[in-house]
């Protein structure tokens, strides 16, 4: 099919368009911005620097793609932004391009549904699958794996990490890492459950899940070092892949700093 452009939207004679993409009424496209086969472009929405999208998202009104990064030491350097395909992006998010701290790249995978007015930061990165509800704002170098679930009205600190399979509660404070598949609530945000909710529909067995519960159990309620409850959880048969990946989450956030495993790269 061929692409569709309104007679209102602004797009650079440079910008890329693949066949099938659709830009609607009053958007705007810089010169550097490329676009997937099939995405859509509801109305009203800006795409700014270097950005690339790829293939069946949906943009709606009054997103605003690869703007400047909201940092004061960014000096105008062609940082940018990367998107996977068959995202749903709400109305009002805003996806800022990088600084050069990092690798100079803001990106976010396939198959996510970011909803209205989030909040995605400079240097971000994200995974497959992640659902960020209203109103959410992740700080700059903020990671969220794949399969997690960020509640509404959700402030996430810069350089945290929200782990796999992982929910947070709605209007959380979050200032340290959120272990993967647990469920995190409250300000401040406290670990008060594994997200069985999130692994039943997400297909990890029942015998994870229980060797999940036990992790939880000795790790956050009887306060034990992971050390010790490897050992306990091991002598029990518990040491199924997924409680092996929460002692790595867990190890790594350890050797961070303030609870966040990425501090220890961080430039000052």
């Amino acid at each position: 099919m061929a692409t569709l452009i309104a007679d209102t939207a602004c797009v650079d004679p440079r910008a890329e368009l693949a066949d099938d993409v659709e830009i609607g009424p009053y958007c705007v496209l810089g010169p550097d911005v490329r676009v997937g086969r099939g995405t859509r472009l509801i109305a009203h929405v800006c795409m700014l620097g270097v950005t690339t999208v790829g293939e069946m998202n949906v943009f709606s009104p009054f997103t605003v793609i690869g703007g400047d990064p909201q940092d004061v030491s960014y000096k105008g350097s062609s940082t940018r932004v990367e998107i996977g395909d068959h995202n749903i992006i709400r109305e009002s998010v805003t996806i800022n391009r990088a600084t050069e701290k990092e690798d100079g790249v803001t990106r976010l995978g396939s198959h996510n549904f970011l909803m209205a007015g989030a909040h995605v930061a400079h240097d971000c990165k994200l995974g497959d699958r992640i659902t960020i509800a209203n109103g959410s704002m992740l700080g700059g170098h903020v990671h969220v794996e794949s399969h997690a679930s960020i509640s509404g009205g959700v402030a996430v600190h810069h350089y945290s990490t929200i782990g796999a399979y992982s929910f947070v509660g709605g209007q959380s404070r979050i200032v340290h890492d959120v272990p993967r598949f647990m469920l995190v609530d409250g300000n401040p945000s406290k670990i008060r459950c594994i997200n069985v909710v999130g692994l039943k529909r997400n297909g990890v067995s029942s015998e994870g899940i229980d060797a999940l519960h036990e992790a939880h159990r000795l790790i956050y309620r009887a306060k034990m070092s992971a050390k010790h409850a490897t050992e306990i959880l091991e002598s029990h048969g518990h040491l199924v892949p997924e409680v092996r990946s929460l002692l790595d989450f867990i190890q790594a956030q350890q050797e961070g700093k303030h609870g966040r495993a990425r501090e220890r790269w961080r430039k000052s």
